[in-house]
């Protein structure tokens, strides 16, 4: 399902540039076939869903976000580029075991933690995957600072919330950042600044690793 769904979101790297426009709304619309796909303009006549609203500046209450990406993680950051390479065998299983690409985990890595094993937000998210304790014990994650547990968690809630959300990519990404419970609540990507820019930078280092473009 959700290797069916990636393919139909060719063109949500639209997300990737709609913080530079003026407005940055983002629609998912439905063709007459049946797929969906994602655009910042409103077609007429088709079934389109507001699921981005750049003019919006509403905020989340701090009690239905899974971890606060806002406050920047704190501890050891290396600057050496081989770090980007130095978990491709365990991201590599990670994507196996749980089916999910691996330029979709390695994104979620790279906006998470900048793959720094170390790192820990203000608000108590760890490691390369920047799992709060919480969802790491759920995820049968003992020691979050094991680089192999933290993917293979990390990689585990993804693949629940894909599951979760039939799927959908933008959703599921949006959850890992803000939490299920604001996903649904706002039937779509919440309306928060920091989570829609999140899903922005996810979508953009996934379509770059995608690509083979990044490192």
């Amino acid at each position: 399902m959700v290797r069916r769904t990636l393919a139909l979101l060719g063109v949500a790297c639209l997300l990737a540039g709609a913080a530079t426009s003026a407005r940055a709304d983002i629609y998912r619309c439905k063709r007459a076939d049946g797929t969906l796909h994602y655009t910042n303009i409103r077609e007429p006549g088709r079934r389109c869903q507001l699921v981005v609203r750049g003019s919006k500046k509403a905020k989340p209450k701090s009690s239905t976000r899974s971890k606060s990406a806002a406050a920047k993680p704190t501890g050891t950051r290396s600057k050496d580029p081989a770090r980007y390479r130095r978990y491709d065998g365990l991201i590599g299983e990670a994507s196996r075991l749980y089916q999910l690409p691996e330029p979709f985990i390695r994104a979620v890595m790279r906006v998470e933690s900048d793959f720094n094993p170390t790192v820990v937000s203000r608000a108590g998210a760890m490691g390369l995957m920047q799992l709060m304790p919480k969802t790491a014990r759920s995820m049968g994650v003992s020691d979050p600072f094991d680089a192999r547990q933290n993917i293979l968690g990390g990689t585990r809630y993804l693949r629940r919330l894909a599951n979760r959300f039939k799927g959908d990519l933008v959703l599921t990404v949006a959850a890992y950042n803000a939490g299920e419970g604001a996903v649904e609540k706002y039937n779509g990507i919440p309306p928060y600044k920091e989570t829609q820019r999140y899903v922005r930078r996810v979508l953009k280092h996934y379509y770059a690793y995608r690509s083979g473009s990044a490192p």
